[in-house]
């Protein structure tokens, strides 16, 4: 049996990783100013990916996938091959928002593809900067690969239609991991309408995290969400956020615990609340 690689690397392991020929090391900063911070500062090494263009396919409508939907297959592909990635690779995505930027979407979506060893840096940036790793401004230019032999995702994706049943059925559960301020209708920095789906539970993805930035340990995780899903199983839960990127935190977090990875509805709010859907609180 195959030895069960964890999604989560600290920065002391990382470290002694360091150099190694296998080693892919991302910086997967997703903020709108992320090639600017990259030039600035990054840890040596690192290539940059970007989250609009490498970890989603941006369209014109977010109403339509919402507003980070999926590369299609082919063109992941390729996006892996302009980062070095090949099935051989050691991946491991940092971000400076614990992992819940951009590093835990390129987890999921290389997880998804079967890429075996792949992690994201439990803690982030500051965490390996804390540890001693070694920050550059010097631009890494990836290794010319093939093609990835990319067939099709294998994590389990939900669409509107699958939420709809979802959010109605007693033995399932539509889980939205955003702050409890968004999901209450409180504020919304971002999409259109404030609100919720109806039907949905709040377990912001920020809970997964101890007061120094980390992830709660396996256990402290999976007696979290054995309590909140009670006998609902994961194959009948769905998780989202406001596009399909932060969701995957709490997916990663899931996967830590040694439990089975839910659907990731991956158009989330952005999508729903475009949509002639039914919202909380009412529309005006």
């Amino acid at each position: 049996m195959a030895e069960r690689i964890s999604p989560l690397i600290d920065a002391a392991t990382l470290l002694k990783f360091r150099g190694d020929s296998n080693l892919v090391l991302v910086d997967a900063n997703g903020a709108p100013d992320a090639r600017s911070t990259y030039d600035d500062h990054h840890l040596e090494g690192a290539v940059f990916v970007d989250m609009n263009k490498q970890l989603a396919e941006v369209g014109p409508n977010a109403a339509q996938g919402g507003r980070h939907p999926l590369l299609a297959i082919w063109c992941n592909a390729a996006s892996l091959s302009t980062l070095g990635i090949t099935p051989d690779s050691h991946v491991v995505a940092y971000d400076d928002k614990n992992g819940s930027n951009a590093a835990a979407r390129l987890w999921w979506m290389l997880k998804a593809i079967g890429h075996k060893r792949v992690q994201v840096l439990d803690g982030g940036y500051q965490s390996a900067v804390a540890e001693g790793f070694p920050v550059t401004r010097e631009s890494t230019v990836p290794k010319k690969t093939s093609p990835y032999p990319v067939r099709e995702f294998r994590l389990p994706l939900a669409g509107m239609t699958d939420v709809d049943s979802a959010r109605q059925n007693p033995g399932a559960m539509v889980v939205d991991v955003r702050d409890s301020d968004r999901f209450n209708g409180i504020k919304e920095p971002i999409d259109l309408i404030a609100g919720h789906i109806p039907g949905a539970v709040n377990i912001p993805f920020a809970t997964n995290l101890n007061s120094e930035g980390k992830f709660l340990s396996p256990d402290e995780l999976r007696s979290k969400y054995q309590q909140a899903f009670g006998e609902i199983t994961a194959r009948q839960v769905i998780v989202h956020c406001g596009s399909g990127v932060t969701a995957c935190h709490t997916l990663l977090a899931l996967d830590y615990a040694g439990m089975e990875i839910p659907h990731l509805y991956v158009g989330s709010w952005s999508e729903w609340s475009r949509n002639d859907n039914p919202l909380e609180p009412e529309r005006k």
